[in-house]
């Protein structure tokens, strides 16, 4: 086959396969028949002459129809509790196709009065509103967060299909907040003065991420000072303590290194040429590193049987590093670095609030981490 009379080949034959995609024939020989009614009425729509098209879309939509109605009384007659929810979800696919094909002057010629179920969906949602509202007050007789939470999602869902049916906001409410798990977090207590700003500011960046936790919607942390002036009864009390924490430990040390560098300009002769030599020099390097380290307990208690629930203990470490040195001799036996470490002046550490600050914050991060690991799911 030459070259020209191939391309010709595989061009037609393309055109074949897009024609079937894009007129729904494919859909219709794999059974989707929603699917073929939405590619033939798109055909339609740009090309109303297209006989493939409307030869698919008329056996498309009988099948897609015949097909809609078959599961729609095959769930009327199951003792499937949320049924009504099968049965509207037809209605809907049912209308959608109609409104495809009203949309298509081409296609009301080949389907004049498609079906629509207005009446029968609106009646369909109703019933499926009255399956979930009630499966709702069932969740919520057990008398248990976990089936609270259940009737609130029951509840929603029933507001979602009939917004204004019964009481279904007030006991959407009554289930959030019979499913809430109230969180009463103690404040830190420092017993030292001298770190009493740090560990306020500690306080106030966990007081900020409880303030905004959000992951879950059935769970709030309170602050001690809130829940006494709301008056909330707590179902867990969450206590931070720190076991222990050290700030300042001093480490210093001298490290001594004899240098020497051949080959070096020491002088030079009367008839002005250089004279090389070995210079030495003795480097003493310093090093201080000052260790700050706490450990955190974090403790949840049952408000009702005090019983300890959860104990994570977190630990925070923070190091602050100086060095410099010093020398004797001829500095041209020292690199351009250790030159520079001998220009460098001892530092002053910060002071004891700002390294206490700096080791709680790994603490910190670690705390919110397993706060939201154990709450986001609870």
């Amino acid at each position: 086959m030459k070259n020209s009379s191939r391309l010709r080949y595989f061009i037609y034959l393309s055109l074949i396969i897009i024609g079937g995609c894009t007129t729904g024939k494919n859909a219709l020989q794999k059974g989707d028949y929603d699917l073929s009614v939405e590619k033939s009425v798109s055909r339609l729509q740009n090309s109303p002459k297209n006989s493939e098209a409307m030869q698919v879309l008329k056996m498309a939509y009988d099948l897609a129809l015949k097909d809609h109605l078959r599961k729609i009384e095959e769930a009327k007659m199951s003792n499937d509790l949320f049924r009504w929810e099968s049965v509207m979800y037809d209605y809907q696919k049912i209308n959608q196709l109609a409104d495809d094909i009203n949309s298509c002057p081409a296609c009301l010629i080949i389907i004049p009065s498609p079906s629509k179920y207005v009446r029968e969906l609106a009646d369909s949602k109703y019933n499926a509103a009255i399956a979930r509202y009630n499966s709702g007050l069932g969740y919520m007789s057990e008398n248990n967060r976990q089936a609270a939470k259940k009737a609130y999602y029951e509840f929603e869902k029933a507001q979602n299909l009939q917004p204004n049916y019964k009481d279904v906001k007030a006991k959407m409410e009554d289930a959030y907040w019979a499913a809430v798990t109230r969180v009463v977090v103690q404040p830190i207590i420092v017993n030292s003065s001298m770190y009493k700003l740090s560990a306020d500011y500690f306080q106030q960046q966990i007081d900020q991420f409880i303030a905004k936790y959000s992951r879950n919607k059935f769970v709030i942390f309170y602050g001690e000072a809130q829940a006494t002036n709301q008056k909330i009864v707590p179902d867990q009390i969450l206590s931070l303590n720190f076991d222990d924490f050290v700030v300042g430990q001093t480490y210093e040390k001298e490290r001594v290194e004899k240098l020497k560098r051949d080959s070096v300009v020491i002088g030079e002769t009367r008839d002005k040429k250089p004279v090389y030599g070995t210079v030495k020099a003795i480097l003493s390097i310093f090093e201080k590193n000052i260790s700050s380290s706490g450990l955190l307990d974090m403790s949840i208690t049952d408000w009702k049987t005090k019983k300890l629930v959860r104990q994570q203990k977190f630990p925070g470490t923070y190091i602050w590093k100086d060095s410099w040195a010093s020398y004797k001799g001829d500095d041209r036996a020292l690199s351009k670095q250790q030159l520079a470490m001998t220009r460098r002046k001892e530092q002053l550490p910060p002071p004891p609030s700002a390294l206490f600050l700096e080791f709680t914050k790994p603490i910190y991060n670690q705390l919110v981490d397993d706060i939201s690991y154990y709450y986001n799911n609870y």
